[in-house]
């Protein structure tokens, strides 16, 4: 029996995405840049969806919703931070020191020694008053501050942050794509300038994602070399990823409440986790979080023999973001919040959906107690290497 708890990472596709795709696939495979009456009905069916989505996530603008259809936050990200910093060749950015890699890297390719850190507090928040003090020496274009962390699932103060954005006139870009899927997008959609969503973390296929811009920022350019997506973004469009995204979404808005039911059997797990393996931490326990989110600092032995022989007994698990998975600095979130190297490397990160059964929570806090015993005796499963 298996048990999948990194749903930050992605997430199953969902039935409704995948009649949705299944549909567009069969029914609407035509190019819709295409000028003849079925290439017609693909176009529409385009727009439909781009109506769909703007209304779920609040935008009123039938005319312009300013929602640019993508290959995912990868790409939304890299395209609009890249936008900024050529277009302002003089002027900063502001990026916080927990951003996921697919802003911190293209941020700091494109902006150098133009980009300043937002410093963190040991709760995982960012600092506000760091914030600030930024923008009033003046000359920064761009903020970059996410939603809600990827590893220790922290929400940051996204409504002081847009506040101080609009008091210096400076745009904020928010990547949201943790918080597309577990809370209201209309609350996040009318705080920042450039927001990011990525299908695949809310029940859709990878590959598909969107980026909204507000009116101020509705000059940005993601890719040249054709007319489609308002000439903000190149390409032809992915119908069937885009309508499987927009079932997806509206699949799980009405049944956001549902949430609090993944945080109490987190926060259940974590006490009994806490009292059965003492030195067991938990990161960022006191602030406020998403609801299916758990980092731990395990108290003893690195996470790789952690997650390799919870996955031998059919635990999913990770030990911070896929996509610095490779890297051998462990995670920059851990490191910004003050961690120290070997807590890092005893770092693992619980992440449930929204059908996680309780018994498999408590499933999981028996095989860490059980992996907990296996590590302190020094075994190792015969044939096998362990890291």
């Amino acid at each position: 029996m298996s048990f999948y708890f990194d749903h930050n990472a992605t997430t199953p596709l969902s039935v409704a995405a995948r009649q949705a795709w299944l549909e567009a696939v069969e029914k609407f495979w035509q190019n819709p840049s295409s000028l003849y009456p079925e290439a017609g009905a693909v176009a529409r069916r385009l727009e439909d969806e781009r109506e769909s989505l703007a209304q779920l996530l609040g935008v009123n603008d039938v005319e312009d919703p300013g929602i640019v259809f993508t290959s995912g936050a990868t790409e939304s990200n890299n395209a609009t931070i890249a936008h900024f910093a050529h277009a302002n060749p003089d002027k900063y950015c502001a990026l916080s020191a927990i951003e996921h890699p697919s802003v911190d890297a293209p941020a700091s390719l494109h902006f150098g020694e133009r980009l300043i850190k937002v410093a963190v507090s040991t709760d995982g928040t960012i600092s506000l008053a760091n914030l600030e003090q930024i923008l009033a020496k003046g000359n920064v274009c761009l903020v970059c501050i996410m939603a809600a962390n990827n590893e220790t699932g922290v929400i940051q103060p996204c409504s002081e942050v847009s506040s101080l954005c609009r008091k210096y006139n400076v745009l904020f870009h928010c990547d949201a794509v943790q918080w597309f899927g577990k809370y209201d997008p209309t609350a996040i959609v009318a705080l920042a300038d450039i927001v990011v969503g990525s299908a695949h973390k809310f029940g859709a296929p990878k590959g598909t994602g969107f980026l909204r811009t507000s009116e101020r920022a509705r000059h940005l350019q993601l890719q040249s070399g054709g007319p489609q997506e308002q000439r903000r973004r190149a390409g032809t469009e992915n119908l069937p990823g885009i309508a499987a995204m927009v079932r997806a979404l509206e699949e799980t808005t009405p049944n956001l409440s549902l949430w609090e039911q993944q945080r109490e059997a987190r926060d259940c797990f974590e006490a009994t986790i806490v009292a059965n393996l003492p030195g067991t931490s938990i990161i960022a326990g006191n602030s406020q979080r998403l609801p299916n989110t758990s980092m731990l600092i395990m108290p003893s032995g690195r996470n790789l023999k952690w997650l390799t022989r919870l996955g031998q007994r059919g635990f999913s698990v990770s030990t911070g973001s896929a996509c610095s998975s490779g890297s051998e600095d462990g995670s920059h979130v851990l490191t910004s919040m003050g961690l120290s190297p070997s807590e890092i490397n005893r770092a693992l990160r619980i992440s449930s959906g929204l059908d996680t059964g309780r018994d498999q929570w408590d499933a999981l806090a028996k095989a860490l107690n059980e992996v907990a015993e296996d590590i302190n005796s020094g075994g190792s499963p015969a044939g096998k290497w362990i890291p």
